[in-house]
């Protein structure tokens, strides 16, 4: 088996001979998705726009899933395979940027999952807006090779523009909604309606030509809407659509209310993880409770819950009155790198530290980092830690034992120490109190890596669950970019969650 990160810190893909072979899947001119391009921010901006003066994603949704029904998508939304009770799948989480860390995990993907019978992805297929112009370049070229068909579950980026080409892609090439009667002048749904995106005239025009480059039979998938249950080897897997804002409208929550009934065992695939960062987000269901407290139900047999959305991999088996849910985020699967540094000492629901498991290891997320911000900032001399520093360092601001020793001789510094805490790590529980800069959002917004990483290693991330009557295996492999794991992915984290 390969080394991982948590073995040394070639298996972390940072001494790597060189870039695999990823780079020969990708287009020969690609324009460069940039965070930093107010252009794209402004395009992006719908999100805000809903949490400003409503958010309407309910009711589009239910416009589109009435649509569905009318053409004939089964009322109960589920999809019945026939895949024996021995089968297995991928969940590849937030792939959609279309640059070199997303191509970076196909290679190890299709090595590791060749032999699976689907694929399914959790939030955000395209970003940054979801257009049909983009499913060409980061849809069906990056996932040509992979034989199986593929289901999605839609992430905020998917709703930027109502969903129209999510919905064309997955949901039988769903024709466009027809307009809304505009809303009355000087009420919040008239200023949203003024200032929404909408698509570009002519978007997807190419979309037909698009779909051959997973035109074979075999790779043929078609879902009954944004929201949707598969049967198929003894499990259910229910996939939920979070919309713009991580919530359930009323419709689809009565809708997940009923499909979670029944003894067969269940894992949900949500575009918003229900535990993330130390904390838990249940996620409202319009009109009352959440879905976490379906997943808890023990009339309900919940063994798992995949979600999307943050762009790394973390594992929470919390305890739930004598049986463990695996509350997995598996959205690795090509976007910018979430920073895993800034993850406070786990102690949440009983799942300690050493429970825990997340990838990158902080202290390649900090290492990572520190090297991002000096050569954005240029001061490369005071940032970039190695990543024997940084793993150093982020151990003794979180009092832990890391995965993997930082080396003899390592110190940390007066100045490892300041990086550390400009950059925004961990602490220990009893010292989150002392003041913090918010550099959560300087990541995500302002100096995110995303259109900056175009070498290795990556620290992208996707899952293969084995299933069999006994139980599930679930596997996160990484995807660094470098050719030796590419060849040969590393299993950064292994649980086994019995059926029986």
């Amino acid at each position: 088996m390969a080394e991982s990160s948590r073995d040394t810190a070639e298996g972390a893909g940072w001494h790597g001979a060189g870039p695999g072979t990823y780079r020969q899947l990708m287009p020969g001119r690609m324009k460069k998705l940039s965070w930093f391009d107010p252009r794209m921010l402004w395009a992006a901006r719908n999100g805000v726009l809903a949490s400003w003066f409503g958010d309407p994603t309910g009711r589009t949704r239910a416009r589109w899933v009435a649509q569905r029904a009318a053409a004939g998508a089964p009322a109960d939304k589920v999809i019945r395979r026939a895949d024996p009770e021995r089968f297995s799948f991928l969940v590849v989480g937030d792939p959609g940027e279309g640059g070199e860390p997303q191509y970076a995990v196909v290679p190890g993907l299709l090595t590791a999952g060749r032999d699976t019978a689907f694929a399914v992805i959790a939030s955000d297929v395209i970003y940054p807006v979801g257009s049909a112009d983009d499913y060409g370049t980061k849809f069906f070229r990056p996932y040509r090779d992979y034989p199986a068909p593929v289901y999605a579950v839609p992430g905020n980026h998917d709703w930027y523009e109502d969903l129209g080409a999510f919905m064309r892609v997955f949901c039988g090439d769903a024709p466009p909604l027809p307009p809304e009667p505009r809303p009355r002048p000087l009420t919040r749904a008239w200023l949203r309606s003024l200032l929404w995106h909408r698509p570009r005239p002519g978007d997807g025009r190419d979309l037909d030509e698009q779909r051959k480059l997973r035109g074979r039979a075999g790779q043929q998938a078609e879902q009954p809407g944004p929201y949707w249950a598969i049967d198929t080897g003894g499990i259910r897997i229910i996939g939920i659509d979070t919309g713009l804002l991580g919530t359930v409208d009323a419709e689809q929550g009565a809708w997940l209310r009923e499909v979670s009934r029944g003894p067969r065992p269940k894992v949900l695939i949500t575009g918003s993880p229900l535990y993330v960062d130390g904390e838990h987000h249940p996620c409202p269901v319009e009109g009352g409770g959440t879905v976490d407290d379906l997943v808890r139900d023990p009339a309900h047999h919940y063994v798992a819950a995949i979600g999307g959305d943050i762009h790394n991999y973390q594992r929470y088996p919390v305890d739930v009155g004598g049986r463990t849910i695996q509350y997995v985020v598996a959205g690795g699967g090509g976007a910018f790198t979430h920073a895993t540094h800034t993850i406070p000492r786990v102690g949440i629901a009983g799942v300690t530290e050493e429970d825990f498991r997340c990838y990158p290891l902080r202290g390649d997320s900090l290492a990572f980092y520190s090297g991002l911000y000096g050569r954005r900032l240029r001061l490369r001399r005071f940032f970039t830690l190695t990543e024997a520093e940084a793993t150093a360092v982020v151990a003794e601001r979180l009092g832990i034992r890391p995965a993997r020793a930082p080396g003899p001789g390592t110190r940390v510094t007066r100045r490892a120490r300041l990086v550390a805490g400009l950059l925004g790590t961990g602490r220990r529980p009893d010292r989150r109190k002392r003041f913090r800069l918010p550099v959560r959002k300087i990541y995500t917004q302002l100096f995110s890596p995303g259109s900056a990483t175009y070498s290795p290693p990556f620290f992208k991330s996707f899952l293969r669950l084995d299933v069999a009557p006994e139980g599930i295996r679930l596997r996160c492999f990484a995807a660094t970019g470098n050719l030796a794991q590419e060849a040969d992915p590393p299993v950064e984290d292994e649980v086994f969650i019995p059926l029986q």
